[in-house]
């Protein structure tokens, strides 16, 4: 009987194993969030699609929360043919496209669905466009959603944000931005913010909502300031090196996948802002909103003095928001 249990049990081993090498393509897909983000949700929608496209040819790996590396590094991993997949938010990427600073300019949209038109027409489809110089398929943009000000003293006008130490993403943009309202930008890599603050290294930090929910920022911040003051998408990127590796009808479908994970995306980075909101207060946060003009006046003039400004683009940015 034993015999047997143990030959059942080796063919069993022997079927999973040859379940789990079925597929002919692995694409290993990294990001920074946590996997209650809604890029990490739509990372398995994406993965789940791509095993019913293509019946189980393509499997999709998820490394979530940096396991991969930092954003920068699995932007350079792309490029090497190390990672083959990432999603990133645009501040270290403007080391690799600088144009992409355009989108990243202060109150440059005036809601999400500007943000979209945008980037789903013909400013954001060259951007992605322009990576393939670098050995990138820009495939899409997905959202990281509306940054706004956490903070451990409330801010109630321009002046509250003078000699504040608030940690900015790696974005020269951003950086000039925030020198402007009078705080003190500090770029710092998202692994060692948490701890920062709450060793009070730095003062603040600045980002969406769902960053600072699935972060559990409230631990080391007490207010979080709605300023809306950039909207903040991320960039879903494929290795030129793995694109290169899959025949034309995969492509095909994973482009298909992507629409769709695309879609799915932004309606659960809507879902999970407003939910996360209230969690945010259960939580002890103090949810506070501030009169953005002085910001928007003090900022008015970032996409003159920024390098790598497209006027054109700028021009038609402003002109789908009309």
């Amino acid at each position: 009987m034993k015999g047997a249990i143990s030959l059942f049990s080796g063919l069993a081993l022997l079927a999973l194993g040859a379940q789990a090498d079925a597929a002919d393509y692995v694409i290993k897909a990294g990001h920074g969030t946590q996997t209650t983000h809604p890029t990490h949700l739509a990372l398995v929608k994406f993965a789940e699609l791509m095993d019913q496209k293509t019946n189980g040819a393509v499997k999709v790996e998820i490394y979530p929360d940096r396991q991969l590396g930092e954003e920068r590094e699995m932007v350079e991993g792309l490029q090497l043919g190390s990672v083959d997949m990432a999603v990133v938010s645009t501040g270290p990427l403007l080391a690799f496209v600088p144009q992409i600073g355009v989108i990243d300019l202060p109150f440059v949209f005036k809601d999400s669905a500007h943000a979209y038109k945008v980037l789903d027409g013909e400013v954001g489809q060259s951007l992605l466009q322009k990576m393939s110089a670098k050995g990138i398929v820009g495939m899409a943009w997905w959202e990281n959603g509306w940054r706004h000000l956490t903070t451990k003293k409330p801010i109630h006008e321009l002046s509250d944000m003078k000699g504040m130490k608030l940690r900015t993403m790696q974005n020269p943009v951003h950086i000039a931005a925030f020198k402007e309202v009078g705080a003190s930008p500090i770029p710092m890599a998202w692994g060692e913010v948490f701890t920062s603050l709450g060793q009070g290294v730095i003062d603040a930090q600045e980002n969406p909502i769902t960053i600072i929910y699935s972060n559990s920022l409230w631990e080391v911040q007490k207010y979080v300031t709605l300023t809306g003051h950039v909207y903040g998408p991320h960039a879903v990127m494929v290795s030129e090196t793995a694109w290169s590796r899959l025949p034309a009808d995969i492509q095909g479908k994973m482009r298909e996948a992507m629409t769709e994970s695309t879609r799915y995306q932004r309606e659960q980075s809507q879902r999970l802002e407003a939910e996360q909101l209230v969690k945010l207060q259960e939580k002890g946060m103090v949810i506070e909103k501030v009169d953005t003009t002085p910001f928007r006046t003090a900022t008015a003039h970032i996409a003159e003095t920024s390098k790598n400004i497209d006027p054109a683009m700028l021009k038609a940015i402003r002109a789908a928001g009309e």
